[in-house]
């Protein structure tokens, strides 16, 4: 059963990949790989079911948080084009 899971999670990381390389925008292109890693944490997860290595799951919220961080980073510097903008000159002028 978790072979058939292993299987379609695969499936899916297959089709975000083709959206990411498809994609005709940026936030399509950020969305996929955002997609991307949550399969690749649910593939973490049926592994380590598959495996019986219950550690694997530790690895997968690891991954978890790294994405989160990512993704935020990667809007921020397109909205501002700086990583390091802070939003007080924007506070300043309304």
């Amino acid at each position: 059963m978790f072979t058939a899971a292993g299987l379609a999670v695969l499936f899916a990381l297959v089709l975000a990949v083709v959206r990411a390389l498809r994609g005709p925008t940026v936030f399509d292109r950020l969305l996929a790989a955002n997609s991307i890693g949550t399969t690749a944490i649910l593939l973490l997860a049926v592994f380590g079911f598959i495996t019986d290595r219950p550690e694997f799951l530790d690895i997968g919220i690891t991954y978890a948080l790294l994405n989160l961080v990512g993704t935020l980073a990667v809007l921020k510097f397109i909205r501002y084009g700086d990583l390091g903008h802070d939003g007080i000159e924007e506070a300043r002028d309304t």
